[in-house]
């Protein structure tokens, strides 16, 4: 590993900006430093003054370690920006009163060609979408938020087509599923960056230091857990890298432990610049160790050579994001068993606490700051300042009873960005039964939150209208005791949520157009769904994108596809069983897919227009190579041959 005490004026910006929360009376804006930094921003519009702003107040700035500083700046206007026009900014920095650094020197690479700086564009109005989750460094797949830098490329010069927000819904990170190479990586940046050292409780190593000198370091954490008999089924929950005969394989041989391996996580998957300097020194490994951590680095090495234009986009558009299971471990919170296994073992308790205090520093802080400016600041303050066992375990029971990470933004049409893994619906006359995506109460401020507004944008990380044979075989396997297998987690899983979200749907007060946006599965579709047998019904659309850098197993899915086609057909009464049986559920296949196929299995990031009322009115999955339209209009082979019994999806 190279080290320098004075590194280049490239190289003290680890991170970003990332814009965030963008508006016309506020900006905010997320990066991280080697060190503490002053700040001001310099904005220009089209026929509008310079204005110069002196970041002093409105900055926060948070170490985590030796030379590891992240910033949140959250800027309050005076004067409103204009909307739909480009502007152009100057994230400028300074060191101990120096002179003052411009992008234009320490990172004139986030400009596009022929722009001296970057610049957002403020839309009037939620009429463009990009999205798309579940994000897997060392995945065979091109890069989704690299075709997105591509696309935004393409149409740089034509402000009014910038999406309104680029939308991360889900698994940004792999916390459980992290290739050898990165481990490696993650390691000699914690050591650079001198990310802090943790003590673990409950765990067969002291603290940090003896973890990362373990035999079980690299490929073998998941033999870290207490083989305690109080600890099999922790092991057999948590750590259970099975194989899942729908899903893929969970694998938890490098699953992140320690808040110092999140945090260099998060700056490695986001910027090129953490990954300068850094050797490609190899740990002592097996022979079939070898082979596989070979096959990593070269997967890998074509995700770190995109991230110049990963970095490029996330400064230019404002990015939104809500967490899944991965952003934290595979089947978190999946039923009341597993909370009650994994939440009862310190160690375990730890892991997921620092996955979740990741999350609100790199994600959810610039969310929505507010939500977080009381008391988990306040804890976050007190273990900056000394950050020892107890304020970290002061701050992570916090943060696991928080119940502020879904949040809304007042745009038109309004967008919704749900959380559907901490505040689950259980079961508990049967703690092994899938709990639902929400309970009760968040689903009464959810209806609460879409009175009074005539279309709406749902952002749900796991699809409300999913396959239904995909759905089915969860059932089978929860019925066997086995919902762990075969990640049983969908909205129809739990009775009572299912019926709950069904009935907002229906509600005679809640919007006419619904647009839910999804990720989560690694395949892509689209759904119109109506209510049979009513008129001036709320029409719903069902649009999933995933993955970003993931996908499906091929063949399995296309196995899947067809079958779901056959047993669920309009005519087929295997419909009358469903718990959606009163939705009229339509896909709208692909384009140039096979005939019938409705499940897109591509890499990607997906795109959604809307028109003023707030319906969409062009569908993508946006490629490296390619661009799939999905057919808005109603198939008409389908529509002329509608039955009123319509057959589930």
């Amino acid at each position: 590993m190279n080290k320098t005490s004075d590194p280049d004026i490239g190289s003290r910006i680890l991170a970003g900006p990332i814009l965030r929360r963008l508006s016309q009376e506020r900006l905010v804006l997320w990066l991280a430093s080697r060190c503490p930094l002053e700040f001001r921003l310099l904005l220009t519009a089209a026929d509008a003054e310079p204005v110069t702003l002196v970041l002093s107040a409105e900055q926060q700035q948070l170490p985590v370690g030796e030379h590891c500083y992240l910033q949140l700046l959250d800027i309050a206007l005076a004067t409103p920006l204009p909307c739909d026009v480009p502007i152009g900014y100057d994230l400028q920095w300074r060191q101990q009163g120096n002179d003052w650094c411009g992008i234009g020197e320490w990172a004139p690479e986030l400009c596009y060609e022929g722009e001296s700086l970057p610049h957002f564009v403020i839309r009037s109005r939620l009429d463009g979408i990009l999205h798309g989750s579940c994000r897997k460094p060392h995945y065979p797949a091109e890069d989704g938020l690299v075709a997105a830098d591509h696309w935004l490329q393409q149409h740089y010069a034509e402000p009014l087509s910038w999406p309104a927000v680029l939308m991360l819904s889900g698994d940004q990170i792999y916390a459980d599923d992290v290739a050898g190479p990165t481990i490696t990586a993650i390691h000699q940046l914690i050591a650079e960056l001198g990310l802090y050292p943790e003590t673990l409780h409950g765990a067969l190593v002291a603290d940090s230091d003896e973890l990362f000198a373990s035999s079980q370091n690299y490929y073998g954490r998941d033999e870290l857990l207490p083989h305690t008999k109080a600890n099999v089924p922790l092991q057999k929950r948590f750590f259970g890298g099975a194989r899942k005969p729908i899903f893929t394989t969970s694998s938890a041989d490098n699953h992140l432990i320690t808040l110092a391996e999140v945090m260099a996580m998060y700056l490695l998957v986001w910027s090129p610049v953490p990954w300068l300097g850094l050797s490609e020194w190899q740990p002592p490994l097996s022979d079939e160790q070898r082979a596989r951590y070979q096959q990593e680095r070269r997967h890998l090495s074509r995700f770190v050579a995109g991230l110049p234009r990963v970095r490029r986009l996330l400064a230019h558009l404002p990015t939104l994001m809500i967490f899944d299971d991965h952003d934290v471990t595979d089947d978190w919170n999946l039923s009341a068993a597993w909370e009650e296994s994994a939440y009862g073992n310190p160690f375990s308790r730890r892991i997921i606490g620092n996955a979740l205090v990741g999350y609100f520093l790199c994600q959810g802080w610039g969310n929505n700051p507010d939500a977080f400016a009381g008391k988990p600041m306040q804890l976050m303050q007190d273990w900056v300042k000394k950050p020892d066992s107890r304020h970290q375990d002061a701050l992570i029971d916090h943060l696991l009873s928080f119940q502020q990470w879904h949040y809304s933004l007042p745009t038109t049409p309004k967008l919704l960005v749900l959380d559907t893994r901490t505040r689950r619906w259980r079961v508990e006359r049967n703690l092994g039964s899938p709990s639902g995506l929400m309970d009760w109460e968040a689903l009464t401020e959810l209806q609460g939150e879409l009175l009074h507004h005539d279309a709406v944008v749902l952002i749900s990380p796991t699809p409300v209208f999913g396959v239904k044979l995909i759905e089915v075989i969860q059932k089978i396997f929860t019925w066997l005791g086995k919902p762990l297998l075969v990640d049983a987690e969908n909205w129809m899983a739990h009775p009572g949520t299912a019926n709950v979200i069904l009935n907002i749907f229906r509600h005679t007060r809640t919007p006419g157009n619904f647009v839910i946006l999804s990720g989560d599965v690694h395949y892509s579709f689209m759904y119109d769904i109506r209510i049979r047998f009513r008129e001036h019904d709320p029409h719903i659309w069902q649009i999933t994108s995933s993955g970003l850098k993931n996908e499906f197993p091929g063949r399995l899915l296309d196995v899947l596809d067809r079958l779901n086609r056959w047993l669920y057909a309009p005519r087929s009464p295997l419909n009358w069983f469903t718990r959606r049986r009163r939705m009229e559920i339509t896909p709208h296949p692909p384009a140039g897919a096979a005939r019938g196929a409705r499940l897109l299995n591509k890499a990607g990031i997906g795109y959604v227009r809307f028109n003023e009322a707030g319906e969409p009115v062009l569908v993508q999955q946006i490629t490296t190579d390619a661009q799939v339209d999905f057919a808005v209009e109603h198939p008409k082979t389908e529509v002329a041959d509608m039955p009123l019994t319509r057959g589930d999806a």
